[in-house]
């Protein structure tokens, strides 16, 4: 039985840290079965836990964005149609989500997207340099609402150091969440990290290149706020 797409190698040891993501249950459609099998060889990047190069990756040099967490793809795929002159790196191990960003590749004829279809945090620890990240997004990751989970959330002083040194100077972090107790802790955490520069005072306007989803328009509909936030590395 062969391993699914997003299993490490054996030699890869697991360490209990935060993850960037939790298993959600859903199952791949036809069409993104399909998209998987015509589009995944092209597309689909292996975690290797070695350095990536990210030119030989991509086909091209080209200022290079990481998303951690696309969910089903639609703001990635927006973005990467707005910005073809920068390179997506996008880190999802949901498999219908990424069978949905593969299908959208397809339909909207892009080229600029890879996906790796594993932790995020592994993928930033062992195959990103430093330096090597013109931006990072990071939107609406899982909140964890309740209290004793509040140390599973992705946004913590660790993994922003980590991010940070990613970035080249110049480079930009920008999270989003629709949770406004996590919209604080990361404007804690990120203004405390001192490779980072807030943008603005506080919360950043919504950046013309993000998207409103579906989600956010009917929370936005019901009275619910949504936090950004966007940092420089100095």
């Amino acid at each position: 039985m062969s391993e699914p797409p997003n299993a490490p190698p054996g030699s890869v040891p697991h360490p209990r840290t935060v993850r960037s993501f939790v298993r959600r249950a859903g199952r791949t459609t036809i069409g993104q079965a399909r998209a998987f099998e015509t589009l995944g060889p092209r597309f689909l990047l292996p975690y290797t836990g070695e350095p990536l190069q990210l030119a030989a990756a991509f086909g091209r040099e080209a200022p290079t964005v990481l998303e951690i967490g696309f969910g089903m793809g639609e703001a990635t795929a927006h973005i990467a149609g707005l910005m073809p002159q920068k390179n997506f790196l996008c880190c999802e191990v949901h498999e219908p989500g990424v069978g949905a960003l593969l299908k959208r590749i397809g339909e909207l004829g892009l080229s600029n997207i890879r996906i790796v279809p594993h932790d995020a945090v592994e993928v930033v620890d062992r195959m990103l340099t430093p330096a090597s990240l013109a931006g990072i997004h990071v939107f609406f990751p899982d909140p964890w609402h309740k209290l004793r989970h509040h140390k599973r959330r992705l946004i913590q002083p660790p993994l922003a150091a980590r991010l940070a040194s990613r970035l080249a100077p110049g480079g930009y972090l920008h999270c989003a969440t629709d949770w406004e107790p996590y919209a604080q802790q990361m404007l804690e955490v990120l203004s405390a990290e001192p490779l980072l520069a807030n943008t603005a005072p506080g919360f950043a306007p919504r950046p013309d290149y993000r998207p409103l989803t579906k989600f956010e328009n009917r929370g936005l509909k019901l009275g619910h706020g949504v936090w950004d936030l966007v940092f420089v590395r100095s």
